[in-house]
């Protein structure tokens, strides 16, 4: 009687069991994960829970957790150990986290609730557990407030425990309704949960880099759901360790595969390498950008700029070539003739002294919507290359009548190039009423090599007080610049300032030893201001230094 008692009293306890533990408990724990995070020094920090929210193994949990963390790993129901791949969100507010393992298969994860839980229902706190048995507890939902507008935030009546932080709170068909939270009471009766699909929802943006909540976790940051802002992302991300970086480049085109950009930057990536192996996955990267774009005429345009690019910095791989970013941007202009595209290969044909189809190009552009002041420098800069100075300075003049009656700093490159091209031609005056200009367009910032530059012009028009104040103004710049050094003291001479020009030159030589110009000039300074010896000395050390005109000045002055 005893024995079939005590049977009956098992079959009634394994009854109860059955009935407190739903169907989907089993399944549904296999999305539970427990959660390590490491120092700097891969010393324990902390350790958690968490569980996925997608097959690819995203998952979420509380941010506390993982702030201050450099590497996390996750270990699943059945003891399984994964690293954390990278971040996903992170909001310190609401103490959640959003993140990614690293896996080749999918994992089993938790079902979100389309509607919130209603207050006075039962709900499921399902905890993390190596084993094949969980019960889950059971609680009620005593409120149900809104959060950042769509989310729901709960007050339950269920007793939580440290151990249960960040553990899935379900409805009754086992769809997550919220992720546990710290609780300020270990023994309160009540508790609290997040919105799961708050932590689910959490994504990246473009200024995400600078976000001080996701800085604060050293794990490497994924990308933004969005192209566009992945883009900008990903352009912000160029000083990040090469291994974060390259990891983010991959990203890209795993969550992109029909974008040609992951492609491209990865093969940009690789040819900053220089070296044959990365040179032939920069080219195998650039052949798949053009078969996977959606947008051809842009992947043809921009594979155009990275093969010009690789040639300009004098890689050498047998497509490389000038021919081959012509063939590439020819495709584009195919696909749709953009004056942009035109412009480019404008430049192709200047690069390749082809100046007459060069021109035609940026002609066409010059007639088009993109009619641009660097069209018209394009152009100008063209014309001067063939020898026709006349046009070219007529579309100098167009390029910087493009920027209004009114100029302001952003015409200064364009007057500038003026100047230049005018003292090139023997227009001295105009050059300098044109860098007088620039100087003042610039506001202060006109450089030493600036004021060097228009000493040149100002001598060759005899404006001679305003050539000695550019470049004692260059020298007071950039001292160290011995060219302006010599040029100073060439100056003083012809002016007669033989004092001076014998100080000058003894910086000159103090930074220049074997200089023989800066020796002659000294020489025939101290011969003037009758140091005969000194000077004398001087000129012999200019010969020595192979100076021709040393060996006059002796024979004139030595004696």
């Amino acid at each position: 009687m005893k024995k079939l008692l005590s049977a009956a009293f098992c079959l009634l306890l394994s009854l109860t069991a059955q009935a407190q533990t739903p169907k989907w408990a089993s399944q549904a724990r296999k999305a539970i994960i427990s959660i390590v995070t490491y120092d700097k020094d891969n010393k324990i920090m902390n350790t958690g829970n968490g569980f996925f929210v997608k097959a690819d193994g995203t998952a979420v949990s509380d941010y506390g957790l993982f702030e201050g963390a450099q590497r996390a790993v996750v270990i699943d129901s059945d003891g399984k150990e994964f690293p954390v791949d990278c971040i996903l969100g992170a909001n310190a507010m609401y103490d959640v986290v959003k993140f990614r393992i690293q896996t080749d298969k999918e994992v089993d994860a938790l079902t979100l609730a389309n509607t919130p839980a209603a207050v006075g229902s039962t709900v499921f706190l399902l905890p993390y557990a190596s084993q094949k048995d969980v019960t889950p507890a059971r609680g009620t939902v005593d409120a149900c407030t809104q959060v950042e507008g769509k989310y729901h935030y709960y007050t339950l009546h269920l007793q939580t425990s440290d151990k249960t932080v960040s553990c899935p709170i379900t409805n009754a068909e086992g769809q997550v309704l919220g992720m546990i939270q710290k609780s300020a009471d270990a023994d309160a009766a009540n508790s609290y949960a997040i919105d799961a699909a708050f932590a689910s929802d959490l994504t990246l943006n473009a200024l995400s880099r600078v976000d001080h909540a996701l800085n604060s976790i050293g794990i490497r940051k994924g990308l933004p759901d969005k192209e566009d802002d992945a883009q900008v992302y990903l352009l912000m991300s160029a000083g990040l360790p090469e291994a974060d970086y390259l990891a983010l480049i991959n990203d890209y085109i795993r969550q992109f595969p029909t974008s040609h950009e992951g492609y491209l930057r990865r093969a940009t990536f690789y040819m900053d390498k220089k070296d044959d192996e990365h040179n032939k996955l920069a080219e195998a990267d650039i052949t798949r950008a053009l078969e996977v774009s959606t947008r051809k005429d842009d992947a043809y345009y921009n594979a155009c700029k990275l093969v010009y690019q690789a040639v300009a910095n004098g890689l050498q791989y047998p497509d490389w070539t000038l021919q081959r970013a012509m063939q590439l941007i020819e495709e584009a202009i195919k696909l749709r003739p953009l004056p942009l595209y035109v412009q480019t290969q404008g430049d192709l044909y200047f690069g390749m002294k082809d100046y007459a189809k060069a021109y035609e190009c940026y002609d066409r552009v010059n007639h088009s919507e993109l009619r641009s002041a660097e069209s018209l420098f394009s152009a100008a800069r063209t014309k001067q290359v063939m020898g026709a100075n006349d046009e070219a300075l007529a579309l100098m003049d167009s390029t910087v009548a493009f920027f209004g009656p009114l100029l302001t700093e952003k015409a200064a490159p364009y007057v500038f190039q003026r100047a230049q091209m005018k003292a090139s031609i023997g227009k001295y005056r105009e050059a300098v009423a044109d860098y007088n200009e620039y100087e003042r367009l610039v506001l202060g910032k006109a450089n030493a090599e600036f004021f060097f530059i228009r000493e040149q012009a100002e001598m060759q028009c005899r404006l001679y007080q305003q050539a000695l104040d550019d470049i004692e103004k260059a020298v007071e710049m950039d001292p160290k610049q011995v060219a302006y050094i010599i040029e100073q003291v060439a100056l003083y001479t012809r002016f007669s300032q033989f004092d001076k020009a014998v100080e000058a030159a003894r910086r000159g030589i103090e930074l220049a030893p074997d200089n023989a110009d800066l020796y002659r000039m000294m020489g025939f300074g101290q011969i003037q201001l009758k140091q005969k010896e000194a000077g004398r000395q001087s000129l012999l050390k200019a010969k020595e230094l192979g100076d021709p005109n040393a060996a006059t000045l002796l024979e004139k002055y030595g004696k």
